[in-house]
């Protein structure tokens, strides 16, 4: 009955229904106030993800019936980003491909601004937070920012007007508060109506449901100002080369099950090597994942799910003993040359079909599924030898500047965080096929 329960509430949570009940509600409630339509967009001076993201906000705020409201906060804390230097060391990494592939601006090489200059560009940008001119201002005062332009950020200062540091504090206080009071906790967010939408990465979802709305003024078959990035699967050079993927992924990861099906269909269609390091889900590694990253976590995963044509929602946590076995079983089953079956098969069982895969019942099921005989199952479930390879993964993993399920790279490259990488880890392939350099 209580995997019933939960399994029914998962679904609902994730459903399609009661995300179209609380669009509705929201639509009803600002009708009834006469208000217009208000996107709220958080920003963090120092995220290179933010600067990415202020430079589609004119073209935003230009093309949608909308009013775009922005807010200046600080970092997230330590347990929403529990591995802060990896993740502010990949983020500028990162966020150089990701502009160069949404033909933005973010300088290659760039290193962390120091916290005057940081503290300088967040004067700026209070001082036009309540005006019209933030969507100017701040991406000429990112570009200072991450170029160490003192004089360039000096010179926005004197003819857009700076705030003073205590206003400036005050303000970047309101904003985490206003971002707390909705719900969340990273920068470069938009939020709109009980929904949030992370950067240029998922504002193709904002986009679709301004669309819905109405609100897009531009000229219907327009493309949208940040679309959907994918894989392409186009043709290869048959040469021969056989590129190595290097694939990290956590049973207890959402974003790993909906990455995993796509990475087969990936290596195969390029015939690459797949070589799977699992490893320990991350609180079962000790690091913290709060209810409300939990939460946004597995809503951002439905809609990606959706984008990917995959089943996602009926969800039985696998943390803890699930995924410890499913560890066990899946070493002994790469052994066997079946860890890609049941690895895709037992991350479905948790996020989609609702399987509890702690239970010998769900295990054996999943197992048999995948070709795997149940005296080896048993077997597996007594041999704890996982557990040094999945320590051997996490420590490559952190070698690698990465921390988090699901991670990938080619042939030793710098590798990629995230299932919104694909088109990335792509381009990496072909580019081990024709031989260019990284």
């Amino acid at each position: 009955m209580r995997q019933f329960i939960r399994r029914r509430a998962t679904s609902l949570l994730t459903g399609r229904a009661l995300r179209n009940t609380r669009r509705f509600i929201h639509t009803l409630k600002r009708k009834a106030r006469g208000t217009r339509p208000t996107v709220h967009y958080f920003h963090q001076p120092d995220d290179p993800y933010s600067h990415v993201a202020a430079q589609v906000l004119q073209s935003l705020q230009q093309r949608y019936d909308i009013d775009l409201v922005p807010w200046i906060v600080s970092a997230p804390d330590d347990a929403a980003a529990p591995e802060r230097e990896k993740l502010r060391h990949y983020a500028l990494r990162d966020a150089a491909r990701l502009a160069t592939e949404y033909g933005l601006e973010f300088p290659t090489g760039a290193t962390l601004p120091d916290a005057s200059l940081a503290l300088a560009c967040a004067r700026v940008l209070v001082a036009a937070q309540g005006g019209k001119k933030f969507t100017e201002v701040a991406p000429a005062a990112g570009k200072a920012l991450w170029a160490r332009d003192v004089k360039a950020l000096n010179a926005i200062a004197t003819s857009q007007g700076e705030a003073s540091a205590t206003v400036t504090q005050a303000a970047t206080a309101n904003g985490d508060r206003q971002r707390k009071r909705l719900g969340h906790y990273l920068s470069a967010m938009f939020y709109f109506e009980g929904e949030w939408y992370w950067g240029v990465d998922r504002l193709n979802h904002l986009e679709e449901r301004l669309a819905k709305l109405g609100l897009d003024k531009a000229p219907a078959g327009t493309a949208p100002i940040a679309p959907y990035r994918d894989m392409k699967l186009g043709p290869r050079a048959a040469n021969g080369v056989r590129p190595v993927i290097e694939y990290w992924f956590s049973f207890r990861s959402p974003y790993s099950w909906i990455s995993f099906p796509r990475m087969r269909r990936l290596a195969t269609h390029y015939d690459c090597e797949l070589q799977l390091r699992f490893i320990l889900p991350m609180v079962m590694r000790g690091l913290p994942v709060p209810l409300v990253k939990r939460l946004y976590i597995i809503l951002d995963t439905k809609r990606e799910a959706e984008r990917a044509g995959l089943p996602f929602g009926t969800i039985i946590d696998p943390v803890g003993a699930g995924a410890a076995r499913a560890l066990a079983v899946l070493h002994h089953a790469i052994r066997l040359g079946r860890g890609e079956d049941f690895a895709e098969l037992g991350l479905r069982a948790a996020f989609a079909d609702g399987i509890e895969i702690a239970s010998d019942k769900g295990m054996f099921d999943v197992a048999r599924r995948a070709d795997l005989g149940a005296d080896g199952v048993r077997a597996a479930l007594t041999d704890e030898s996982w557990r040094d390879i999945a320590e051997e993964n996490r420590v490559a993993l952190f070698d690698a500047g990465l921390w988090g399920a699901p991670s990938f790279r080619v042939n030793g490259r710098p590798a990629h965080w995230g299932q919104d990488r694909f088109w990335a880890l792509e381009q990496d392939i072909l580019d081990v096929i024709d031989g260019r350099n990284a």
